[in-house]
């Protein structure tokens, strides 16, 4: 099972959009030297909407390739388009991804039964281990608890990546499916309470900037030390709030380019970090000793 710290991983750029593969692979070498526990790769935070397929798939297999059966590389193949997601998820098999992370379709606005028949068949045609991934504050559209339970009958879909925020639904699916799958937190504020309830790890953001800490702060709410998780989460809510301010992987990137890791590169419709959210977020990475 895929457990702990996982790494939701920015795709670095030059000023001009075009993919950094120096800087990929000098972050790739920081999370496994710093104990991150998996990676996602080209999902939200790695601009997944901004890739062309092409480009999807080489920065897939190149993440593969370099990190070597390190630890568990996660594909984001997710789409609006039940095709193309098919398509995707399968060019991640064949690369050699680990397993697959499947945001829910977005903007179409599928009903409950759409989401069911569209996780199904794409799970019934390609043969590897797929995450759902429900974050409806970015896709207008919200997988139902229950919509959940039925899914998890399909064998290959072994998880979940609750990013809704809502510690207490995340905690009642978790008791709903009894161990049938995981239950993963895609939210970096809430993340270690939900791993308290039974959550396997943290689907994480913040990860991208402090993967040692992170990694720490998984294994105490794992290991059910409340206390010690909550004073750690407590001394990186700078950055939790810091990296939200404007829409992810905006700030995170911004991070990185000042900690030296990357440029600043990024692509449109998105664009660098508006000047009037730097300097708290200037403070908030002084605060941790980041720059």
């Amino acid at each position: 099972m895929i457990a702990g710290s996982i790494v939701a991983l920015v795709t670095p750029m030059f000023e001009d959009g075009q993919v950094d593969w120096e800087s990929l692979d000098g972050l790739l070498e920081f999370h496994i030297d710093n104990g991150t526990n998996a990676i996602v790769a080209v999902g939200t935070t790695g601009e997944s909407a901004t890739l062309d397929p092409e480009e999807h798939c080489k920065v897939v297999k190149h993440i593969v390739s370099k990190v070597n059966g390190r630890i568990p590389v996660i594909a984001g193949t997710g789409a609006n388009s039940t095709t193309e997601a098919i398509e995707l998820t399968q060019a991640a098999k064949d690369i050699g991804a680990d397993a697959c992370l499947l945001v829910t379709p977005y903007y179409n606005k599928p009903s409950q039964e759409g989401l069911y028949q569209h996780h199904r068949k794409i799970a019934e045609t390609v043969d590897i281990e797929q995450i759902l991934y429900n974050v409806p504050g970015r896709t207008a559209v919200d997988m139902l608890n229950d919509t959940v339970l039925r899914l998890a009958d399909i064998p290959n879909i072994n998880g979940i990546k609750d990013a809704t925020g809502d510690v207490a639904r995340g905690a009642d699916l978790i008791r709903q499916l009894d161990g049938k799958m995981p239950v993963y937190s895609g939210d970096d504020a809430t993340a270690y309470e939900l791993i308290l309830a039974g959550a396997k790890g943290n689907i994480s953001v913040t990860a991208n900037i402090e993967p040692k800490e992170m990694s720490r702060l998984c294994a105490l709410a794992g290991d059910g030390l409340e206390q010690q998780a909550k004073s750690l989460n407590e001394e990186l809510m700078g950055l939790h709030d810091n990296l939200f301010v404007e829409a992810n992987p905006i700030p995170v990137k911004y991070a990185l380019m000042k900690m030296g890791m990357m440029k600043n590169g990024i692509r449109l419709p998105l664009t660098p970090l508006d000047t009037s959210y730097q300097s708290k977020l200037n403070d908030a990475l002084r605060a941790r000793n980041l720059i």
